[in-house]
């Protein structure tokens, strides 16, 4: 990690190593940034899944992981790639827009964080067995009322590693029986296994990535 974060998830806190739990709140933010530790060098791995696991649609992010496992891994490595390439940019290209009615990088960013939580929930549903179908949500109307141009890059990336860690977590715990677990959309057409929406949720984040860097820069 290559700077300390404006604000430590709690997770990220109790990593810190057994010497220091006597430490105050306020003491943390005096340690070398080796003590934050990242996530488990060993992070469990989840295969990719197969057609029929995902919507038709989905193919687009998901064909832009390898087909390694290492699903988690690379959650947490194309988290620092990201930050570390949108934080390289002039501040004025961030609310930058290539067309009238775009979106600009800011709002890119706020997009990818709320559609990586709301397909965790998604995923945490379909993983506890619920039986309803889940709506999905209007993009662009999300993008809209939430005012990306508004938030500085610091707080957004604060939010983004709270949503990664978090969503690391939850793959990190789940049965193993749950991945294969099939949850229903809006129609069949949006039927996608746990397995499937971790694979979503990285290619998303990469298939925006690459839009930035073909459009805005």
């Amino acid at each position: 990690m290559t700077g300390v974060p404006a604000l430590f998830p709690t997770a990220l806190l109790m990593t810190v190593t057994p010497s220091h739990r006597n430490l105050t709140f306020r003491s943390y933010f005096l340690l070398p940034t080796s003590y934050f530790l990242l996530p488990d060098p060993h992070m469990r791995t989840i295969a990719k899944p197969k057609p029929g696991d995902y919507p038709a649609y989905a193919d687009m992010y998901i064909s832009l992981l390898p087909d390694d496992g290492r699903i988690l891994e690379h959650l947490w490595d194309n988290f620092l790639a990201t930050r570390s390439f949108i934080q390289s940019l002039p501040e004025e290209r961030l609310t930058y827009r290539y067309a009238p009615g775009k979106w600009s990088i800011k709002d890119i960013l706020v997009h990818v964080v709320d559609d990586e939580r709301i397909f965790a929930y998604r995923a945490l549903r379909f993983a506890r067995n619920e039986q309803a179908n889940l709506i999905g949500f209007d993009q662009d109307e999300y993008a809209r009322h939430a005012q990306g141009d508004a938030r500085s890059v610091a707080s957004i990336f604060s939010e983004f590693e709270a949503v990664r860690r978090s969503t690391i977590t939850l793959y990190e715990n789940l049965p193993a029986d749950a991945l294969d677990r099939m949850g229903h959309g809006t129609g069949t057409a949006n039927d996608a296994t746990v397995r499937a929406l971790v694979y979503h949720i990285a290619g998303h984040e990469l298939h925006h990535m690459m839009v930035i860097r073909e459009r805005y820069v």
